[in-house]
């Protein structure tokens, strides 16, 4: 049988259909592409994460006339009645794992910190929150507040680093505060400058620790043979 595309919330209908057909487990878990021993655990309740049924019928990805063909034979397969529609974000925040979401406050607070040209919305954008938060960050009002430590939100994982970037020169460009070529050369090049200054330092550290150390040998090497010719010409 060909591939078939598998419902929009799979472990959700396996659930359902668990709960309200007399399918077989191998029915259920190929119709919602997953392994039978997920649906095994489903219908004995030991399923890590417990989810609500949802309905297949309903959602008319599924038709009675379908379930009830399938119930009448074990080997029958069952077939997609509409294409589930994915659903796509395009407007609004982004989303953020249950987990990653207490981190907000502290990813916030450290844009608010660090980079002040950046616009509410922007934040609200690249870390997904509201603009009532951020304000309340801002004005320290949030009601957590005395618990918000500003965190770098890439460490975090609320963003790459090459969106914080690029979400930072953008603000920086809008608020004019982008660098000319030439500035930024003169940055760069005194930043080369001191790199290779403090370079050459740790090698000439580098260098006069190593002849140290070889002289050092060299003195416990002499004073070793020194007592080995004195131990000699004693007992001669």
């Amino acid at each position: 049988m060909a591939d078939q595309p598998t419902p929009l919330m799979p472990h959700a209908t396996a659930t359902w259909l668990v709960d309200n057909t007399a399918l077989s487990f191998e029915q259920i878990a190929e119709f919602c592409g997953l392994h039978i021993l997920e649906v095994q655990a489903m219908a004995d309740d030991l399923a890590g994460a417990k989810y609500t049924g949802r309905d297949p019928v309903h959602a008319g990805e599924l038709t009675n006339e379908e379930i009830e063909r399938g119930q009448a034979d074990s080997e029958y397969r069952l077939k997609m009645h509409k294409v589930p529609v994915a659903v796509s974000r395009t407007k609004g925040p982004r989303y953020t794992p249950v987990s990653k979401r207490q981190d907000k406050p502290d990813g916030i607070a450290w844009i608010l910190r660090n980079h002040p040209e950046v616009s509410d919305a922007q934040i609200s954008k690249l870390i997904g929150t509201t603009r009532n938060t951020i304000t309340a960050i801002r004005d320290r009002s949030h009601w957590n507040i005395a618990n918000i430590n500003p965190k770098d939100p890439v460490t975090l994982g609320l963003c790459s680093q090459r969106e914080l970037d690029a979400m930072v020169a953008k603000a920086a460009k809008k608020a004019g505060l982008e660098e000319d070529a030439g500035s930024r050369d003169a940055r760069l090049g005194n930043d080369r400058e001191a790199l290779i200054t403090e370079l050459r330092a740790e090698r000439e550290v580098a260098a006069k620790v190593a002849v140290e150390a070889a002289q050092e040998a060299e003195a416990a090497a002499w004073l070793e043979a020194k007592r080995a010719e004195e131990a000699a010409g004693g007992q001669g």
